[in-house]
């Protein structure tokens, strides 16, 4: 009986490895394939060859590397200090601080570039308003209004990690600092951020595998300066004819790319790893003087700034609007148009497909929390391994890879629901399996060991006692993954049509269409959805070590 009841759990193990095989390892290896063998059979690398000779295709790579760079470097510059004054002082309003911070880098990343090409575009509001009185701000297309929409989209993802590791240190470090005359400025550089470089080097990771495989900013704001998910996807659905080998063999150095930053940041990180516990808390201090004056003006001007694009795109929502053009006047005529555009359609969608793909993302991600914590091998170590790619694939490189493999027999799946379930499940599901497996390692097995001894079964304990005591982190993962999913782009774009259209989907349209009033009415929903979702989140998790 008990052998049967193991050989469960071997099942679980195999049935998923199988799953990721057919269902990642095999498109991405059809994307390899597809990169260097011809119409004709023929091992060839021509479309290697292709893009590391020709300018226009290889300086991709340097504008991908030197506009993401920039990014970490000014999210670092930016989030640091505005967790060091969250962490460090007791300000007024720091929840509303914190909620604002998860709101703006869990929003659609496009939504962002659209708002600020509204406020800062040639015919902005702000741009229009200061060259009345003079001030010309030049152009925010092009590399600066990637950095720029970027660095405050992403600056909280710093705030949130170093956060934490702030909460970490222990108060007795810095009084021991304090005593030797190590203060301010000093302290800060010499002591706080050398405690904190582990998770400087986690933040800066997080941050330049987001914005290096962001597709929609340098889409909608990025003109000229092309990169490599834009590339990816102009040659697999171009306006002038498509290149699916060319784009593959795209994908194929994409993922060899951020491969590489990982496994460097890997190494890196290891050569700074250590591990502190707050035995005795920092101990907050009010900001006082012209010192909480300046704190004060940083941390909510830096979030009011962050959080206008969000604000500007409701409110535009309710503006009279012909197309790509806004009046005087205010109504309900841009919902009641993107009504007749698919609004209905589109939330259904995103409701639909968010539902199934949760569902699916909580079962695996259970299982496989499981497997690594309670029954860790090989096998279960490399199926957590596998979960983990597509954390460093671009969203774009997924859907063309799922595209190119199911597009065919044996199993055909372009232009289905099912696809884009897929796509979504496999792009969005780290999340979950992290805060579930984070949870899990905290419950000691003594628990489960005392209602095996009382008879129950190991399935009838994993399902009446393990679960049940997983399913804070369980729901705080899977409402992080739900955020992801709703906010979708970058893998949508190559795999939707207008059956499965979802809100980001229609929102994005929208704009390339020109009628902006239709696309803030769909971006208004969607970040009421998001935001809905994210005070959820909080609510359920009841913690600001947010690992998103």
């Amino acid at each position: 009986m008990m052998k049967r009841k193991l050989e469960i759990w071997t099942f679980f193990t195999f049935a998923l490895l199988a799953l990721f095989i057919v269902f990642l390892i095999y498109p991405l290896f059809g994307i390899l394939q597809q990169s260097v063998i011809d119409e004709n059979g023929r091992f060839t690398l021509e479309q290697f060859h292709k893009f590391f000779t020709n300018p226009y295709y290889s300086s991709t790579i340097l504008n991908s590397f030197t506009v993401t760079i920039a990014i970490t470097v000014s999210t670092l510059v930016l989030g640091i200090p505005f967790a060091y004054f969250y962490s460090f002082y007791q300000l007024r309003g720091a929840k509303f601080l914190f909620v604002v911070s998860i709101l703006c880098c869990m929003s659609a990343p496009f939504i962002g570039a659209y708002a600020w090409i509204m406020l800062l575009g040639r015919s902005g509001v702000i741009t229009q308003s200061l060259a009345k009185i003079g001030i010309n701000i030049g152009s925010i297309y092009g590399f600066k209004g990637i950095l720029f929409v970027q660095a405050l989209k992403l600056y909280p993802l710093v705030f949130i990690y170093m956060n934490g590791a702030f909460k970490n240190i222990d108060n007795s470090l810095i009084e021991a600092s304090t005593s030797l005359g190590c203060k301010g400025i000093n302290r800060f550089f010499k002591i706080i951020l050398s405690l904190s470089m582990p998770t400087i080097l986690a933040a800066s990771l997080l941050v330049f595998m987001r914005s290096f495989a962001d597709f929609g900013t340098p889409l909608i704001i990025g003109e000229g300066f092309r990169t490599f998910p834009v590339e990816i996807y102009k040659q697999y659905i171009g306006e002038n004819g498509t290149n699916h080998a060319f784009a593959a063999t795209i994908s194929v150095v994409a993922i060899l790319v951020t491969a590489l930053v990982f496994l460097i940041q890997k190494w890196v990180g290891k050569r700074f790893t250590f591990s502190i516990n707050a035995l005795h808390p920092v101990e907050k201090r009010r900001p006082k003087g012209l010192m909480g004056v300046l704190i004060y003006l940083y941390t909510y001007g830096l979030s009011g700034i962050a959080i206008l694009p969000n604000v500007y795109i409701i409110y535009l929502s309710f503006r009279n609007c012909d197309r790509s053009v806004f009046k005087p006047g205010y109504s309900l005529i841009n919902y009641t148009q993107a009504a007749k555009k698919l609004l209905v359609r589109s939330i259904q969608n995103t409701f639909l497909l968010g539902f199934l793909s949760l569902a699916l993302i909580i079962l695996i991600s259970i299982i496989i929390a499981y497997l690594v914590v309670r029954r860790g091998s090989v096998l279960n170590n490399t199926i957590d391994t596998l979960s983990m790619l597509p954390y460093i694939i671009p969203g774009s490189v997924i859907g063309i890879a799922l595209a190119v493999s199911f597009s065919k027999p044996p199993i055909v799946l372009v232009g289905s629901l099912w696809i884009m379930v897929l796509s979504l499940v496999i792009r969005r599901m780290p999340y979950t399996i992290r805060s579930a497996t984070a949870t899990l390692v905290q419950i000691p097995y003594s628990i489960e060991e005392a209602a095996l001894s009382l008879g129950s079964s190991k399935l009838k304990t994993f399902i009446k006692i393990t679960v049940p005591m997983m399913a804070n982190g369980i729901l705080s993962g899977a409402i992080l993954s739900w955020v992801a999913i709703v906010t979708e782009l970058s893998s949508a774009i190559i795999l939707y049509n207008n059956k499965t259209i979802t809100l980001t989907m229609s929102a994005y349209v929208a704009i390339s269409r020109g009628n902006y009033g239709i696309a803030a009415a769909f971006s208004a929903v969607l970040t009421i959805l998001t935001t809905i979702s994210l005070i959820i989140y909080l609510f359920v998790s009841k913690s600001e070590d947010v690992k998103v």
